[in-house]
């Protein structure tokens, strides 16, 4: 069995012993419940409090937050990393996707097979990987799943073309590291649209990802002001809109043939949805219909 578990569950725990614990990144999230980042990641620690030598952590050698969690647990590291090889681990290397464990090394497969856009989907690849590397899944198993997986609903899911305006739906992205991540897997001129209920995050860092991506940002939401401020500083041009049915018409508008109309909140759906799935549906739904 495979699960996400949240840093809501991981403060309940008490038996939970996974055989293999992965932890991609450590950003600030949910800091309305833990209050300070620090207390996050010991929530986030959790996950190997009742590991042992025989179980596995999976980090990611390039992330500050998750390296710093290999001092927290008992259980064998299995380091992934995107930018470096690694003495014993998963890694990218030429182009390629290797595995490098007790110095046997196998070429899994080229970057070019991954079908998921953005560098922090060859990085999720990474993880799963070794993950199922020492689950004992063969490295042809892997390989044939590598190039036939496909993005999943609500992670920069591609909704449909209008006009040659691509619209994507990455309601998935409830924090502000997500967001970023998305607005990096993009080579086009994105027009945003963001907010909702901000969780106690500091936008700013929105500023100098958006700035030369960002063509103009459209905002909802409780925390939108919050969005636009850190949009306007970086010298985007920003919309308020009151619904999602608004901010997608504002969108439109703003969008030139060959723009990406991007939604990826940077915050939690529930101050206007029933959570990030509803909010991706009705988006996708009003998308289909100014069609």
């Amino acid at each position: 069995m495979v699960a996400e578990v949240s840093s809501f569950q991981l403060e309940t725990i008490e038996a939970f012993q996974p055989r293999v614990a992965a932890v991609l990144n450590v950003t600030p999230d949910h800091l309305d419940r833990h209050r300070t980042f620090a207390s996050y990641l010991d929530a986030k620690a959790r996950i190997f409090m009742n590991q042992t030598e025989q179980d596995c952590a999976v980090l990611n050698a390039d992330d500050e937050g998750a390296r710093g969690l290999a001092a927290r647990t008992r259980a064998h590291v299995l380091w992934f990393s995107r930018q470096h090889a690694l003495e014993h681990g998963v890694f990218v290397q030429d182009g390629w996707l290797v595995a490098r464990l007790n110095g046997h090394v196998d070429r899994i497969c080229p970057l070019a097979e991954i079908q998921l856009r953005g560098a922090h989907n060859v990085e999720n690849v990474l993880a799963a990987t070794a993950c199922a590397l020492w689950t004992g899944i063969g490295i042809d198993a892997i390989r044939r799943a590598v190039g036939r997986f496909r993005a999943v609903a609500h992670r920069i899911e591609f909704v449909r073309d209008i006009a040659g305006v691509q619209f994507y739906n990455d309601s998935k992205g409830t924090n502000v590291a997500s967001t970023i991540k998305a607005l990096e897997s993009f080579e086009e001129r994105i027009v945003l649209i963001a907010g909702g209920k901000g969780k106690g995050q500091d936008f700013t860092p929105l500023a100098d990802a958006a700035r030369g991506r960002v063509r103009h940002g459209v905002v909802i939401g409780e925390d939108g002001g919050k969005i636009a401020a850190a949009l306007a500083s970086a010298g985007i041009d920003v919309t308020a809109a009151d619904t999602m049915a608004s901010a997608i018409q504002a969108a439109r508008v703003a969008a030139r043939a060959g723009d990406v109309v991007l939604l990826s909140p940077a915050c939690a759906s529930f101050d206007m949805f029933d959570n990030y799935e509803h909010r991706g549906e009705v988006f996708k739904k009003l998308v289909e219909e100014l069609a």
